[in-house]
């Protein structure tokens, strides 16, 4: 998984790395700005956001909630679709490919989000789960409207606000717990134990039968027992 995970990474950054070269290249080229290098700059665009996307779902890989990261990437390939046909087509296509495009954005981004929560919280599951379930409210009530079943009126999108600010806060302070909680240690903070020659053998034995690496089994067990 993680020689899966290295791979992935390397060909997001090459992939966005291309688009960029496309993008200077367009900007930089020499004559008018035309309609073609403004759908080279925007292609660019476009696939710098699935790269930060994808990013995002690589953040469970290997780990128990791997497959919000598989879904998320799966789904996140309909507007990204959608987007570059729009973008290299001559004409609308249609009122149904937009409300296709909306709500696949939608889930995607909710998906994403949830994905680089899960990676980087370490406990904390009640506060995680009282953001993903905001934020799984959130994508409902805008997805409701884009499929003509939600309801329009001032109290709807007052609640709506009420909940997106609770999954913002949610999403903020676990970001932020995970960035600087217990980055300075204590002066007289005990070490921990050495691990003896007989566990790191039995854990080296275990990562090379899993073809991972002992550092990366014992992260996976934590997080798993986390």
């Amino acid at each position: 998984m993680k020689d899966l995970r290295s791979i992935v990474v390397r060909l997001v950054i090459g992939s966005f790395g291309l688009a960029a070269l496309l993008g200077v290249i367009a900007l930089l080229g020499g004559g008018s700005f035309g309609e073609t290098e403004g759908q080279i700059l925007l292609t660019a665009v476009i696939v710098g956001v699935e790269c930060v996307v994808l990013l995002c779902y690589l953040a469970v890989a290997g780990r128990s909630h791997a497959w919000v990261g598989v879904i998320g990437a799966i789904v996140s390939l309909i507007p990204f679709g959608i987007a570059l046909t729009l973008t290299w087509s001559n004409g609308d296509l249609g009122e149904s490919a937009w409300r296709t495009f909306g709500v696949s954005v939608t889930v995607a981004a909710t998906l994403a989000q949830a994905s680089l929560l899960l990676g980087l919280t370490r406990g904390r599951r009640v506060l995680l789960g009282t953001t993903l379930a905001a934020a799984t409210v959130v994508a409902l009530m805008i997805i409701g409207p884009l499929l003509d079943q939600g309801d329009d009126d001032d109290l709807y999108w007052r609640l709506f606000g009420v909940v997106a600010i609770l999954d913002a806060l949610g999403t903020v302070v676990l970001v932020a717990l995970r960035v600087f909680d217990g980055t300075i240690a204590p002066a007289d903070t005990v070490r921990a134990p050495q691990l003896t020659a007989a566990v790191e053998a039995r854990l080296a034995d275990a990562a090379a039968s899993r073809h991972t690496s002992p550092t990366e089994l014992l992260s996976r067990l934590l997080d798993d027992l986390g």
